[in-house]
């Protein structure tokens, strides 16, 4: 849709952006090379600068601060999601006093300094670790940086729960913040001393929501990434709880637990994301499918199943279709309590339907 541009509009350049007619259609950062190779940040005619950003920095900080009031009840929160703050390009989370920066284009890398020398000011932190995405190395020509040693684990608390966070080994920014309404919503939904097995557990994050808060007596935790089974064992000792950890894929582990025949009274399922392109569909679709047929098998009758899909490309609407085809598979029924996704420090613009990524069903299983 790009016809041409002026010589002068290099890689990263702020841009003016015409119509046919020649009118004015907007402002954004452009790169020829980039998979999105325009990113806008203004429609219409009413200029935009480089101050313009930090006004959109300012609108994601109290989004974060003023209305949804997070650091009330936790230290750890996303401060700037990409296209639904209008900064896309740019993932922010706040741990403590670190800023975990998740770069995918290379005008958001040139004026990084600038951004988060502003982002610590309005938050009181003082440190970040950046991390650019193998696109926007590969594609875009962003410059990767050296991981920094100095930014050391931290601890940061959800509801009470405290988390140790590894920038240098974990997933995405380190910490998985969008589920954190989720795991207070389980933690209120399980009954005292009552089994929780978490498949795909991470670093422990829904198990420990159930052991510390919702006072669960048995809980399980699986995952086949050795360094966040040893990460979530550091977990729960720091909230002095027993949770029997298993390294082991959740897959097997599901198989090897349905010829034992053991249930338990809830199942929560948050695997990796199966399908992140559309030739993957067709695939990570059977593997939802599989995955969900073996977890429902493990949970008692009239017990909880928690299960949750990160693969942007699938819908809610096929995702449901998926889970529910799965658990009639094994001749059960779902009684399907609500659906909910990301925390509201996720927000979805309303041009960029997209973002809406997560999806989670509750349900009970007979």
């Amino acid at each position: 849709m790009i016809a041409e541009a002026s010589s002068d509009a290099v890689p990263g350049s702020l841009v003016t952006v015409y119509d046919r007619q020649g009118r004015v259609f907007g402002t954004g950062l452009y790169h020829p090379r980039a998979r999105v190779p325009l990113r806008m940040f203004r429609h219409g005619e009413e200029p935009f600068t480089e101050e313009d950003f930090l006004v959109l920095l300012d609108r994601a900080v109290e989004l974060r601060l003023q209305l949804l009031h997070l650091p009330e009840v936790t230290d750890a929160f996303r401060v700037v999601h990409s296209d639904g703050d209008g900064l896309g390009g740019l993932v922010v989370d706040r741990f403590a006093d670190v800023l975990s920066v998740e770069v995918q284009s290379l005008g958001v890398w040139q004026r990084l300094p600038r951004w988060l020398a502003h982002l610590h000011r309005r938050l009181g932190t003082r440190r970040e670790v950046i991390e650019v995405t193998d696109l926007a190395a590969r594609v875009e020509g962003v410059p990767r940086q050296a991981p920094d040693a100095a930014v050391r684990p931290v601890k940061i608390r959800e509801y009470g729960v405290v988390y140790e966070v590894d920038f240098a080994e974990g997933h995405k920014t380190g910490f998985f913040c969008d589920q954190r309404e989720n795991r207070l919503r389980l933690a209120r939904l399980v009954q005292p001393g009552q089994s929780v097995l978490d498949l795909c557990c991470y670093t422990g994050g829904f198990a420990l929501a159930a052991a510390v808060l919702g006072k669960a007596g048995d809980v399980t935790g699986v995952d086949l990434d050795e360094k966040a089974v040893a990460r979530a064992r550091r977990n729960a000792h720091l909230n002095q709880v027993r949770v029997q950890w298993v390294h082991c894929d959740a897959f097997s582990y599901a198989r090897q637990m349905q010829r034992n025949g053991r249930q338990w009274d809830v199942v929560v399922l948050d695997p990796p994301k199966f399908v992140a392109s559309r030739e993957e569909m067709q695939e990570g679709l059977k593997r939802y499918e599989d995955l969900n047929r073996l977890a429902a098998a493990l949970v008692r009758p009239g017990g909880l199943l928690v299960t949750c899909s990160c693969s942007g490309l699938v819908s809610e609407e096929m995702f449901e279709k998926v889970v529910i085809r799965a658990v009639h598979k094994q001749s059960r029924r779902l009684q399907i309590l609500e659906r909910s996704g990301a925390g509201p420090d996720h927000p979805v613009w309303s041009a960029c339907p997209e973002g809406r990524y997560l999806k989670v069903l509750w349900c009970r299983v007979w």
